[in-house]
């Protein structure tokens, strides 16, 4: 079974669910955009509009064949996750999208959805990543910084919903959500090239050196976008933690503890990760159907040379044990 593991989708009765519903959600406006929908949260700057290709089934469906690949793990767009809004909405958000995801998997079999919980809140989170177990997800996706810009995820109010992760097995991706804050990306398309990088690895960095990936070491975290350059700082990464190692949790045993997805759009790269993290750490994904993504993405694990028990591994087997595919 061939497994894209790292992919985005926003059903399009989502989109009719959440106009019907705009009365429940008052620190949710929403912004008109043709078909479609933008999203201003508690009054902050819009977002995009939901792209077509974030909705798009038929379309997608038929990706998955031309690419050979016969299932796709995905999360909710995170410029929709809503962080900002007021705990009580947020978590009704986050189930109003989940139940959509899930209902969009189990009319498509083909697709297997991961949660979205309300991080503005860590007994919140806990409680909706709970409730999403017991439907059938296997766990969530998570943006960098919750609360809104500048959040941190080793913020002690979230150590209920680590704890209810580690306890329950999920499966936690990390995925960018801003750009760390940094003005200077904002030009010649560096947010998605440089800004998304800079962002998950401050985040990831945070929580390895917090102690968080020990503690509750039950979670299993997706480092997305091929671990976000850890595997190349990881001699500072040591060498920090060796100055003050009563105080800091261990990188390397961090990065040994991840899993990772293959989008980094160079073999050199792609076999770097593996040298650091092992070709059993890693899982083959599109990011799909954002064009910073790989839309081939069969292709560089073909071409970084692995061999075939290794490609089985990146390119399904392994996504298949963590999600409980196998079982199944």
């Amino acid at each position: 079974m061939i497994i894209d593991a790292h992919a985005h989708f926003v059903p399009q009765d989502l989109l009719a669910a959440i106009r019907e519903q705009r009365s429940a959600f008052p620190s949710v406006r929403l912004v008109e955009d043709g078909a479609s929908l933008g999203f201003s949260f508690a009054g902050h700057k819009p977002t995009r509009p939901v792209s077509k290709p974030l909705t798009d089934l038929e379309g997608r469906l038929k990706w998955l064949d031309e690419q050979g690949i016969d299932r796709q793990v995905f999360g909710g767009w995170l410029d929709m996750f809503g962080y900002e809004i007021p705990v009580s909405e947020g978590a009704a958000w986050s189930r109003l999208i989940n139940a959509h995801l899930m209902a969009a998997a189990k009319a498509e079999p083909r697709l297997i959805p991961l949660a979205t919980v309300p991080l503005q809140d860590g007994a919140a989170a806990a409680e909706v990543l709970q409730e999403a177990h017991r439907v059938g997800f296997a766990g969530a996706m998570i943006g960098t910084q919750p609360k809104g810009r500048g959040g941190v995820l080793d913020d002690p109010d979230l150590d209920p919903f680590w704890k209810t992760a580690s306890d329950l097995g999920s499966v936690i991706f990390i995925h960018p959500v801003f750009e760390s804050g940094d003005e200077r990306v904002h030009d010649y398309g560096m947010a998605n090239a440089v800004g998304r990088i800079t962002d998950t690895l401050i985040a990831l960095s945070r929580i390895i050196y917090s102690g968080h990936v020990q503690r509750y070491a039950g979670a299993k975290i997706v480092a997305g976008i091929g671990g976000a350059a850890l595997p190349y700082v990881v001699g500072r990464l040591r060498r920090n933690f060796s100055l003050d190692r009563d105080k800091l949790g261990d990188p390397d045993a961090a990065l040994a503890s991840f899993y990772y997805d293959t989008i980094v759009q160079d073999t050199r790269a792609l076999r770097f990760l593996s040298d650091v993290v092992g070709p059993d750490r890693i899982m083959m994904g599109s990011d799909m159907p954002f064009p910073i993504g790989d839309l081939a993405p069969l292709g560089i694990v073909d071409e970084t040379g692995f061999d075939d028990a290794e490609k089985a591994s990146i390119n399904g087997g392994l996504a298949a044990r963590l999600l409980g595919l196998e079982a199944a």
